[in-house]
């Protein structure tokens, strides 16, 4: 005849409680590195859209410094004023896949800083809007003078 015991050494494993609360723990766990992994994407998008704004306010800053301003000349040459460089709205140079286009305004703005000696401050604004529903402005701005 055989008797058993209820000795610890015959009772092993996990309670119910146990496998509930390390299932939760592995949850949780798992739902932070996703949520991490998201995050993560959704920053490089970001940059990547922040970088092509400011690429954009940088090329239409070069295009004002490249344009004539000589008030020596005969006669007077001024090709930079504002009427010039009209509201631009264009594609961002990022990545696109099917309809995620995304578009940013530029506004340029110039004004006379002094007259003696002459110059002028050039300020170009950059807005574009990211997937969260907020708007975003990458600015830039310089002073010139004319040209020698």
């Amino acid at each position: 005849m055989h008797i058993q015991t209820n000795s610890s050494k015959e009772r092993s494993g996990f309670t119910l409680v146990e496998s509930i609360i390390a299932s939760a723990i592995a949850a949780m766990m798992f739902g932070g590195i996703i949520y991490g992994y998201t995050q993560s994407g959704r920053n490089a998008e970001w940059s990547a859209y922040s970088f092509a704004a400011q690429s954009m306010a940088m090329q239409r800053l070069e295009q004002t410094r490249a344009c004539k301003w000589d008030p020596e000349s005969t006669p007077a040459v001024d090709e930079l004023v504002s009427g010039n460089f009209p509201t631009l709205v264009s594609i961002l140079d990022v990545p696109m896949n099917g309809s995620n286009i995304v578009y940013a305004t530029n506004f340029t703005t110039i004004s006379t800083i002094s007259a003696t000696p002459k110059l002028r401050m050039i300020s170009v604004e950059s807005v574009w809007g990211f997937i969260n529903g907020r708007t975003y402005t990458n600015s830039i701005a310089t002073c010139r003078a004319p040209d020698a």
